[in-house]
């Protein structure tokens, strides 16, 4: 996410914290360069000027220069600067979903096609849902009957209800049923997807238009490809222009290391980045918080976040009761460890995780290859997979017949059930440990145990 950016940034942020005293040269320099790393990110023209007129004003006035340490001084301005540029105030706080009516709370989507508006709509349900919410969707897609089956689908993933509709049926003839629906079955929430098409055309402009007066939407939500650059920019103007949006959903953030519409939608529309959505899976939808965001691309990490995944991914009882199986001095065995491989993926896996830590951290994990390292957890799961249970119970029992046994059912060789036995030994070694509380010695003993991790 934002990679070249983050890159050309954190490299400037670590010559400013260098600084001693800032003069006019080095100032000049820091937004040279500052300015041609937003630029290649795709950021708007207009927005990348006004962003460097701003840091500029206060970089040279009285809190950088009576500073102690003027180079991270500026930093925070450019850290501050970023915040309100992606829509926080200097406080950073998100722009929170406004839920606030008589149920239910209509949410509608809009966007062109292939913004990913029907995947964003399973993700809202299921964020949602996970606080406690009552979910219904509708599909108003009459023109791609693959639309309302796809939306279906998603919606029965995240245990949400459905409401369907036919492609001979109009759209806002659907959502007057739906409305219906989810107040005589005490529904909080309604998600309406919306058509989309392959450009902005007056037709469409005009159906969302009639489905917003229907509706009355406490939230209007614009989903748009973060990898449509500046195109994403003129898309959003142009909805902002034909609806009133109450906030943007910046979906595929992850698929592009420019991701300069971040930076761009909110100066051009006016409007909050509500979600970002990241990947494919239905939990890859995350809050924006402008400072967090501001912080990662600078190359501070987002550790909030990464405490955040942790607590929805991690099961907490069962982390207590592997907790006190050690501590009552019980093995470690490879069932333990599947669980340990299932928590990690549950948060999203290694690149995930790795793109929420501070860009020092990103350095030394960046000379592995975080794909590789992906494919070897998920072999990993595969070998464990293949053992029986009194092979995953008792490690001891795997000799040499058992391991080429493990290696034919997982398709793998048998050194790869070598390396992945290796590994648990030194988990296992690290989990007596930590029994003993040598909670330091635990820390030194984790470098190489990931796999591509030396």
């Amino acid at each position: 996410m934002l990679d070249n950016l983050t890159t050309r940034l954190a490299k400037v942020v670590k010559t400013l914290r260098g600084e001693a005293r800032l003069t006019e040269a080095n100032t000049q320099e820091m937004l040279r360069e500052v300015r041609l790393a937003l630029l290649e990110a795709d950021v708007a023209l207009p927005v990348v000027r006004d962003f460097i007129a701003k840091v500029k004003e206060k970089a040279l006035g009285e809190e950088v220069i009576s500073s102690l340490s003027p180079g991270q001084a500026l930093v925070g301005v450019v850290q501050r600067e970023l915040t309100a540029l992606m829509g926080g105030d200097y406080e950073g706080r998100a722009a929170e979903l406004n839920l606030a009516t008589t149920p239910p709370a209509i949410i509608l989507m809009a966007g062109l096609q292939g913004a990913g508006k029907t995947t964003t709509v399973g993700k809202l349900a299921k964020l949602l849902r996970a606080q406690k919410k009552k979910v219904l969707t509708v599909s108003t897609d009459v023109y791609r009957p693959a639309a309302i089956a796809q939306l279906e689908t998603v919606t029965k993933q995240v245990d949400a209800d459905f409401f369907p509709s036919q492609p001979d049926q109009k759209p806002v003839d659907i959502a007057r049923a739906a409305v219906d629906w989810a107040r005589r079955h005490h529904h909080e929430v309604l998600l309406v997807d919306t058509a989309g098409r392959l450009g902005i055309d007056e037709a469409m402009m005009q159906e969302i238009s009639a489905l917003h007066a229907e509706l009355k939407p406490i939230e209007t939500l614009f989903v748009v490809d973060a990898m449509l650059g500046q195109d994403a920019v003129n898309t959003a103007r142009a909805f902002n222009e034909a609806l009133p949006l109450t906030g943007v959903v910046l979906t595929k953030l992850d698929g592009d290391s420019r991701g300069g519409a971040a930076l761009s939608v909110r100066h051009i529309t006016g409007k909050p980045i509500k979600f970002v959505g990241v990947g494919e899976k239905l939990d890859g939808l995350e809050v924006f918080h402008p400072d967090r965001m501001a912080n990662r691309i600078l190359g501070m990490g987002d550790i909030l976040a990464l405490v955040e995944e942790a607590q929805r991914g991690v099961d907490v009882q069962a982390a207590q009761k592997l907790a006190d199986k050690v501590k009552k001095g019980g093995d470690f065995d490879l069932n333990d460890f599947k669980a340990q491989i299932g928590q990690m993926k549950k948060m999203g896996g290694l690149s995930s995780l790795m793109d929420k830590l501070p860009a020092q951290f990103q350095a030394a994990a960046s000379q592995t290859n975080m794909d590789q390292a992906e494919k070897q957890v998920r072999r990993m799961e595969g070998i464990i997979n293949s053992m029986t249970p009194a092979e995953r119970a008792k490690p001891e029992l795997i000799k040499a017949s058992r391991k080429r046994r493990i290696a034919a059912g997982a398709g793998v060789q048998v050194q790869e059930v070598n390396r992945m036995l290796n590994q648990y030994d030194q988990m296992r070694t690290m989990m007596k440990k930590l029994k003993g509380g040598g909670m330091m010695k635990m820390m030194r003993s984790m470098k190489g145990m990931m796999p591509g991790m030396r």
